[in-house]
């Protein structure tokens, strides 16, 4: 049979069950295999208790080996710890020996002790290494350097007690590193670890006493620190063994920072060239040892320091020379000198991001310096606010200095500022740094332009017409430029010292703030949410100034200053930047609130500025984003009629609290009969609570019988209505009011019908009540017993 026909009948001869036929087969099959698991489950356990012995098996009596005591220390640490103590013990007998038991002996004597003893505690560790007795060996090693330490101060107190002592140290200490050194590069001795690191400890010492019995002097002994670190940082950079590595680099960071302070110190107090240039030579060598090890290693942290010596000795040397404001120019100017190294490009990267950072520091320093001059052009100002308008200063230096110090010698600063600010405006090329850069270098030249005046110490005038000049040109960076936010700042705080700068002058503070006025509503086109409210803030004051140097009291000139409020509520919608609208109408608030407080001490035209107020604020809430505007503009209108009222010296409280009351009822009702599932209390209860407590309150002590009486009357209709309309708040309040009304009018009554009771009839009253409440509460327990057996019978 052909392939062709036997596929298509084979196909036709296999049985495919239908899907639900299919699923019931599965289901049994799952079924059937549910139920073998079950089968096996139920033998596995029968097995496993058939295989569980019978008895427990006993417990151990004795200790288990967790319970076993663990030793508190490894076997390496007591063997060290004993050999470490058994030389110390040794070396102090030695001691001991030298200084009191070497008199008793004579010149043969003591050679032939000190001899035999040293030789063998030298000579014991190339045993006892063969041996492979290593720590023994370190011990014994140690013992015999110190032994050869206690010979030399034996022989300078035996055979040369005429030598200097500092000569003495400084031929021992050499022979002494010698002899270590030559003990542990032996050829059976180079297990040894302690002779070479003593022995580089040794010579830290010939050239400090060399320089002291040679009386050096300071300079003799800095130089002498510093080359004794160079040493040290050869060795830490050439030698393998990490243990004289790290005795080296102990070594040449202690000597080196020694003598690098003692070096800055001899700089700073250098007083003439000769002086200054031998601190700046011995500055120059730490810088060149620095520099080599950060050469040779890579490090960062050395470049650094080498860059800064650099600068700070060539700055020493020049200093003598030069007047001392010029100090930290000529050390800014070495501190920039060092950004040449960026372009030598046969500099390691380490060591040239060393001499960037070193240029940073000195920069970063050298602004610190300028601050104090920066903070008092600024800050200064602020003390005009107490002594407003009395009269224009000398200068521009006298004017920002009121009651306070000028920072001595301050004439070179503008120069540092304007440095520091070409070099980052010219120097920094990262794509990362340029933007935080120019924003530095923008801040810098406003502060060189900010400080001119004064520092140069023009005149008042001048000094204003540079700081307007200045708020002008960072209003213009902040309209063109793109990062204006800066700009912006810079501008703000200008603007503010010059505010405070003015008050010096009624003519200045007057022309200032209508500039200022000016010069921020002509840039609120572009920077709205900053300048706008600013441009109000000096609005306000200009008002206040304008009201001051017009005579106006303060009550007087609110009313000028409401024209700022009243000006923001008119711009906010219209600036057309969503971002602007509540600055502005914040600094309206703000102004609204100043014209109140200013009003506060005239009552009468306090209750009109508050009612101007309302006005703002409701013409405010005819916008359909500051609808919640009107309820300011309902206190604000309540507050008004409040306090027109005291001025006329009215006492009734109806008086206060019914022009609460109505319009709370009236817009109750529009809310209810907008959303009748508004609860009457959320309605009606405010408005009728505003009107009767208080008038309730003052009936109960009032006399006469007519607000009782009216007070009655307004609570029995506020109870009929609430009745008829079926509205608990108002029939609750109505009714209680009402019941203490009356309880109030018939006092009187009551206390003399209770006088004319005999004494008695209290108690008699009260016991019956009791009586009363005791028998319900025995009828309402007989019940419950009732109902008790009822349910035990039926079951």
């Amino acid at each position: 049979m052909s392939r062709r026909v036997t596929q298509p009948t084979l196909q036709g001869m296999t049985h495919i069950p239908p899907p639900a036929e299919e699923l019931r087969l599965l289901d049994a099959e799952l079924w059937q295999l549910d139920a073998r698991r079950a089968q096996l489950l139920t033998r596995r356990a029968w097995l496993v208790a058939a295989l569980q012995p019978k008895w427990p098996a006993p417990e151990p009596t004795g200790p288990t080996p967790s319970a076993l005591p663990r030793p508190e220390a490894s076997r390496p640490s007591v063997q060290n710890l004993l050999l470490v103590l058994g030389g110390v013990l040794l070396t102090v007998a030695a001691m001991v020996f030298t200084l009191v038991s070497w008199g008793h002996l004579g010149i043969t004597g003591r050679a032939l002790v000190l001899g035999a003893v040293t030789a063998a505690a030298l000579g014991a560790p190339l045993l006892l290494l063969k041996r492979d007795l290593r720590s023994t060996a370190e011990t014994v090693a140690g013992l015999g350097l110190a032994l050869t330490v206690l010979d030399a101060y034996a022989l300078h107190g035996a055979a040369l007690p005429q030598t200097p002592g500092a000569a003495y140290t400084a031929v021992a200490s050499a022979l002494l590193a010698g002899l270590w050194t030559a003990y542990g590069l032996l050829p059976r001795a180079e297990g040894l670890r302690l002779p070479r690191p003593a022995a580089l400890v040794a010579t830290q010492l010939p050239l400090f006493f060399w320089a002291i019995a040679a009386d050096a002097g300071a300079y003799g002994l800095t130089a002498a620190l510093l080359v004794t670190a160079g040493a040290d940082t050869v060795v830490a950079l050439r030698v393998t063994p990490r243990s004289v590595r790290v005795i080296a680099a102990i070594g040449a960071y202690g000597t080196g920072a020694w003598g690098v302070l003692t070096a800055g110190w001899l700089t700073w107090t250098a007083s003439g060239p000769s002086a200054a240039a031998r601190a700046a030579a011995l500055l120059l060598l730490a810088a060149a040892i620095a520099l080599g090890a950060a050469w040779q290693k890579r490090w960062l942290g050395l470049a650094v320091a080498s860059g800064l010596l650099m600068v700070a000795a060539l700055g020493g040397a020049a200093r003598p020379a030069l007047p001392e404001l010029w100090t930290v120019p000529v050390h800014l100017a070495f501190g920039i000198a060092l950004l040449a190294a960026l372009r030598l490009n046969r500099l390691p990267d380490a060591v040239r991001r060393g001499l960037l950072w070193a240029s940073g520091a000195v920069q970063a320093l050298a602004l610190l310096w300028v601050l104090p001059v920066v903070g008092a052009v600024v800050v200064g100002p602020l003390a005009w606010v107490s002594q407003a308008w009395t009269g224009a200063p000398s200068d521009a230096r006298a004017a920002v200095t009121v009651g306070t110090a000028w920072p001595p010698h301050s004439g070179a600063m503008p120069i540092v500022l304007a440095a520091v600010a070409g070099v980052l405006a010219l120097a920094v090329r990262d794509a990362a740094w340029r933007v935080r850069a120019l924003n530095g270098a923008l801040g810098l030249a406003w502060a060189t332009a900010l400080t001119l005046s004064a520092v140069l110490e023009l005149p008042y005038t001048a000094g204003l017409l540079i700081e307007g000049t200045v708020t002008v040109g960072a209003l213009a960076a902040a309209v063109f430029l793109r990062q204006h936010l800066t700009a912006l700042a810079l501008a703000l705080v200008t603007s503010a010292s010059l505010a405070f700068l003015a008050l010096a002058s009624q003519t200045a503070t007057l022309v200032t703030l209508s500039g200022l006025v000016a010069l921020f509503t002509a840039t609120s086109w572009r920077l709205a949410p900053f300048t706008a409210p600013t441009a109000l803030a000096y609005g306000t004051a200009l008002a206040g100034a304008t009201g001051a140097a017009a005579g106006w009291s303060p009550a007087h000139t609110a009313l000028l200053v409401l024209a700022i409020p009243a000006a923001a509520a008119l711009l906010a919608p219209r600036l057309g930047d969503l971002k602007a609208t509540v600055p502005v109408e914040a600094a309206g608030v703000a102004a609204g609130l100043l014209a109140i407080a200013l009003a506060a001490t005239d009552t009468p035209l306090l209750a009109t500025v508050l009612a101007l107020c309302g006005v703002i604020a409701a013409g405010t809430a005819i916008r359909t984003d500051r609808r919640p505007a009107g309820y300011a503009a309902a206190a604000l209108f309540l507050a008004a009629t409040w306090v027109r009222l005291a001025a006329w010296d009215v006492g009734t409280p109806e008086a206060y609290t019914l022009p609460v009351t109505v319009p709370a009822l009236l817009v109750g009702v529009l809310r209810h009969r907008r959303d009748p599932r508004i609860s009457s209390w959320t309605a009606y209860a405010p408005g009728l609570a505003v009107t009767l407590l208080p008038s309730l309150v003052t009936a109960w002590s009032d006399p006469n019988w007519a607000r009782p009486l009216l007070l009655g009357t307004a609570a029995l209709s506020v109870t009929l209505a609430g009745a008829g309309h079926r509205l608990q708040a108002p029939l609750l309040l109505g009714g209680g009011v009402l019941i203490l009304d009356a309880l109030h009018e018939l006092a009187p009554y009551l206390v003399q019908v209770a006088d004319a009771l005999p004494r008695w009839v209290p108690p008699a009253l009260a016991g019956l009540m009791l009586l009363a409440l005791g028998a319900t509460y025995e009828q309402r327990l007989r019940d419950v017993r009732r109902i008790r057996e009822n349910l035990g019978r039926m079951n």
